[in-house]
Parts: structure tokens; sequence; C-alpha cells
């Protein structure tokens, strides 16, 4: 059966947007250039991200989706959905090379009066100042008037019980108010609400600040963390105070860094406030390394052959999904004070770090009991906390999971 619909991008993005769509029975085809890659999924192996699950990807499979690293099948749909990568580049910007590369495929291919959407997060600008000519030189065809293009950011909570791909309202800006209507009637056979921007740019601004305001207020709660422990304040009993103010404030919680796909986001500099919030999370790798050299001085061991145990070494917890995780950047400055790591993950069996393979724990709570210190990073449901800080002769939390008095907090 020919594919209705053409996802671009298998990664993060691009995998639970098929998913949806194959599940409302649209016909969908997942393109990739790298042909590893395709016959991977359609052998039924999932990324290792933890973006699908292997009983997800068989269901998917089952119902007639497949991966292909041939960009003639591009010709033959009616919607085409970019979902590339945009990881940080050169001066912190979204590096656009994957969906340059895959504009480029789909514009030679390109029929008339296909949908083509941006679900990439882009700065403002991008869908109609790059995307849009690439589709336009290669195809001769003219958006808006010869096809629709449209912008709708991917919106994503992995791991959540509570909000899926159905119940996430999708924000959708298109060149002209008809291509925007057009998306709206594809996202509409997947989500339950549908939001329209202005245009184009508005929906990419707001994929923009809603990232910024999880990385600014991140960025506010770290600093309170390092500001109460230099003045001996409990910071957690401050954040269960705080967030008691029914209007006015939302509640953040501090960590050891900030992981996941979706970097701070700041065009052409003009942010002021992201640029700052991106050097406070960015120092707390730091600031945690610090702390842990301290903690062992403080019980009478040297950082230098100290055993450290790391636990959780993901960015999220309950996925396997390593992504801008702060434990490797806080792992190598470890073994640069002279400590002998450890670690232990259940959705994570082996792990490098600077060239190095860091022996994985086999029984935890033994481990735990060896280590001069545990350094907890990550605190995935399958961890017994109480018992764990039972156990440990010096742990440190870093995200305030523990039992209260149970171990050093952050």
């Amino acid at each position: 059966m020919p594919a209705d619909l053409a996802v671009l991008g298998l990664e993060q993005l691009g995998l639970p947007a098929a998913q949806a769509a194959t599940a409302a029975g649209i016909a969908t085809v997942g393109f990739t250039p790298e042909s590893g890659s395709a016959a991977g999924l359609n052998a039924g192996r999932p990324p290792a991200s933890g973006s699908l699950s292997a009983a997800e990807l068989r269901r998917m499979l089952a119902s007639g989706f497949h991966a292909t690293s041939d960009p003639a099948v591009l010709g033959r749909v009616r919607t085409a959905l970019i979902c590339s990568p945009t990881p940080p580049g050169a001066g912190h910007a979204p590096d656009l090379s994957a969906v340059r590369a895959a504009a480029t495929a789909l514009a030679a291919r390109l029929r008339p009066r296909t949908l083509v959407v941006v679900e990439s997060a882009v700065h403002p600008g991008t869908t109609g100042d790059v995307v849009r000519p690439l589709l336009e030189r290669g195809s001769g065809l003219r958006a808006g008037r010869d096809f629709h293009l449209a912008c709708a950011p991917g919106r994503l909570d992995p791991g959540s019980r509570s909000f899926g791909y159905a119940n996430i309202p999708r924000v959708i800006g298109g060149l002209t108010p008809a291509c925007t209507e057009a998306a709206a009637a594809f996202y509409g056979r997947l989500t339950d609400k549908v939001v329209r921007a202005r245009g184009v740019a508005e929906a990419e601004a707001a994929k923009v600040l809603e990232t910024n305001f999880r990385h600014v207020n991140t960025a506010l709660v770290n600093e309170m963390a390092v500001l109460c422990h230099e003045l001996g304040v409990d910071l957690w009993d401050v954040l269960r105070c705080a967030e008691t103010k029914p209007f006015g404030f939302l509640a953040f919680r501090p960590g050891p860094g900030v992981g996941g796909h979706s970097a701070p986001v700041d065009p052409g500099g003009r942010l002021r406030l992201v640029g700052l919030a991106r050097e406070v999370n960015e120092r707390m790798p730091r600031y945690v390394t610090g702390r842990a050299a301290a903690l062992l001085n403080e019980h009478g061991k040297s950082a230098r052959g100290a055993r450290v145990l790391l636990l959780g070494v993901t960015y999220k917890p309950d996925l396997p999904d390593e992504e801008g995780a702060p434990a490797r950047e806080i792992a190598t400055r470890l073994m640069g004070l002279g400590a002998q790591l450890t670690f232990h993950d259940p959705f994570v069996l082996g792990w490098r770090v600077a060239g190095s393979q860091i022996p994985r724990a086999d029984s935890l709570y033994d481990a735990v009991a060896d280590a001069d210190l545990t350094l907890l990073l990550q605190p995935h449901a399958t961890y017994d906390l109480a018992g764990l800080a039972a156990k440990a002769p010096l742990l440190l939390d870093t995200r305030g999971a523990t039992p209260a008095g149970a171990a050093n907090r952050l």
C-alpha cells in the first residue's frame, strides 16, 4: 500500500510522529539517509534513545509502517514532516545541516498540493528563509501556491505517563492561511487540540520560548541551590514552601545539569538572560564535582583514589536516553581528580567516558556499601532510595529524591 505520509528524520521527533500517524490509520513511511538505521528499524530494533519501545515498534511495523533510505518514496506522499534533529552547532545556534539535507531530498521529488511541515526546533525565520528556498529551487514549485508549507514544532515529554502525542496541544503556523488550515486538518487526526499561530515565525518563536522557559527557570533554582548551601539553608524545604503559592510561581527542581535534546536558543545572541542561564546550568557539573570532593574531604578522604559510584547516567528518569546528560562531564572531572569510578543504571549496560570504559556495578547494594561516595544523578523508579541511603557510607543526592535527612543533598 503506498504511503500517504513521509516522516523525514527518525530520531527523537520523527518516530513518535510516525507512531501517532500509524495508530491513526495513516499509511506512513519513515525516511532516513542512513540505510543501516532503516534496516534496524524494519528488523524491529528500536533506537537506543528509548523514544520508542520494541513492542511499540513491532505494532507500527505490523500496521504497515516501514523505514527506508530510498528517497524515491518521497515523491508518492501527500504529506511530509521534516523532523530532523537540530543539535547545538557553532555559537550554540541550531545545526541545520540535517534539516537542509531533508529539505533538499524532498524538493527533488515534491509534487503539487503536497503539505510540508517543519517539526524540527529552529530559529524564527528558518522555515521561510532556509527550508522554503530549498524546496522551491529543487522542485520548481511555489510555496503557498503550489504546495502547502507550515511549521508545527515538536512537543514531546518522553516517558511521561500523563502527556502523550494525542493530548498535547499542537501549535501550527502556515505560510498562508490555506497552509495553516491544511496543517490543522492533518494534525487534527493525531491530536485532540490544534492551536493556530498567526504565522510560521510565531510558531517557531513559541518553541523558542517554551525551550528557554525550562532552561532559565532551571538556572534560577540551580543558583538558589548554590546560595542555600553557602548559607546553610535547606533548599528543598524552601521549594516545598514556595510551591504552595497558588499563583505567580511554578516549581522547578535543581540538578547536576540540564540534559535532553532541546538546547537553549538565543537567536543572534539577543536574549541575554538565555545566555546567562546557559552559563549557570553548564557550571553545575563542576559544582557537583566540587561538592563531592568536599564531602570526601570532610570524611577524611581525598578524591584521589576514592571509590565513587555514580547512580543513573541518563538525562531523564526511567529512560535510556543519554543525550546531554551531565553524568558524563561529572565523571570526566572526577577521573581528573583521580577518583576510581563505577556506575549503575538499569537502562545503560555499558558506558564509556573520555575513552575509558567505566565498570558497571553488578550488585547494586554491595557496590553502594563498598563505595566511599555514592553520587545519585538520576533517581530511576527502580531505585529503593531509602534503602540505598541507609546502605551507603556517604551519599550525595543531586536531585532531592532521597528521604529528608537520609543523605547529603545538593
